[in-house]
């Protein structure tokens, strides 16, 4: 059951980027992050009283370090969702799959872990994965195929994104293991503060929001109930005491998958075999660090 539920959240995700770029063909970036954020939040409130029956008391330590977490991914969400309006999606879901190769350094360097000789491997695989996306296929070359050109200051956001996930997650480790938080605790405390955050940007930035448009968006509906339900099944699959994070963390990138087909089909996006072979060797790097 906890596999199938890890598959559930890599193909929600999948879905939910997929979901994302087309929300910004009708809203602007901040209107979509900010309601967005606002109706996961309301989602989630009426379910916080039935994770393990945990209360909302959270000691101050752990309290500023859940701020300090939903600071990193109102970043993060705000570099994403750039680079997903201005990148083909399918470049966007292999460039995520980096947040693997951050994992790793972060880990070392961070959290004091020693890597294997396979994770030195998956390393070097991940890299080289990211690296191929540089090479431009010969019909793109030869201008029979038109590829849309995008600036180095998108790919910065977009690797920029997966960096503060990355950080997001050991984070996330870091309170877990001080046994003072529980995972419903934590969802609550991070949406509310994403949902300041945001507030917060909205005043500053002087944004209008046009509600009637953005609650008339179909997409920003969508993408706000798969975020809820895509963290409920993964709070449950770490519920099990089978379940394994190294396997998980790989049934998470079929999410990688979900884009590229998505890309092709919805957004008729080219190249896609080159970004399916990239993601491929990233993936193996994965298989093997867990291995």
């Amino acid at each position: 059951m906890w596999i199938i539920l890890v598959l559930i959240y890599g193909i929600l995700k999948g879905i939910r980027d997929i979901a994302k770029k087309k929300a910004l063909t009708k809203s602007g970036v901040t209107e979509v992050l900010f309601v967005y954020t606002l109706l996961a939040f309301l989602f989630t409130i009426p379910t916080v009283g039935i994770f393990n029956g945990a209360s909302l008391s959270v000691p101050g330590k752990e309290m500023g370090l859940i701020a300090f977490k939903s600071f990193i991914i109102f970043i993060a969400f705000l570099c994403s969702f750039y680079a997903i309006e201005k990148m083909p999606v399918s470049l966007y879901g292999v460039i995520d799959l980096s947040r693997m190769l951050f994992a790793m350094i972060l880990g070392v360097f961070v959290l004091k872990e020693v890597l294997k000789g396979t994770q030195i491997v998956a390393l070097i695989l991940v890299a080289g994965g990211l690296l191929m996306l540089k090479y431009k296929p010969k019909a793109v070359r030869n201008g029979t195929v038109r590829e849309e050109k995008i600036s180095t200051v998108i790919y910065i956001l977009a690797f920029v994104s997966t960096f503060l996930n990355a950080l997001s997650g050991m984070l996330d480790k870091i309170l877990m293991r001080t046994g003072n938080v529980t995972s419903g605790q934590l969802q609550f405390w991070y949406m509310l503060f994403m949902v300041i955050y945001y507030g917060i940007y909205v005043i500053v930035t002087k944004t209008r929001i046009n509600w009637k448009g953005v609650l008339s968006n179909p997409y920003v509906w969508l993408i706000s109930v798969l975020f809820v339900i895509a963290d409920r099944c993964l709070f449950i699959a770490n519920g099990y005491g089978a379940s394994r994070v190294t396997v998980m963390t790989l049934l998470k990138q079929v999410c990688c998958i979900v884009t590229i087909v998505g890309g092709r089909l919805i957004f008729k996006e080219k190249n896609t075999l080159q970004r399916f072979i990239c993601a491929a060797v990233i993936i193996a790097g994965i298989v093997i660090s867990v291995l």
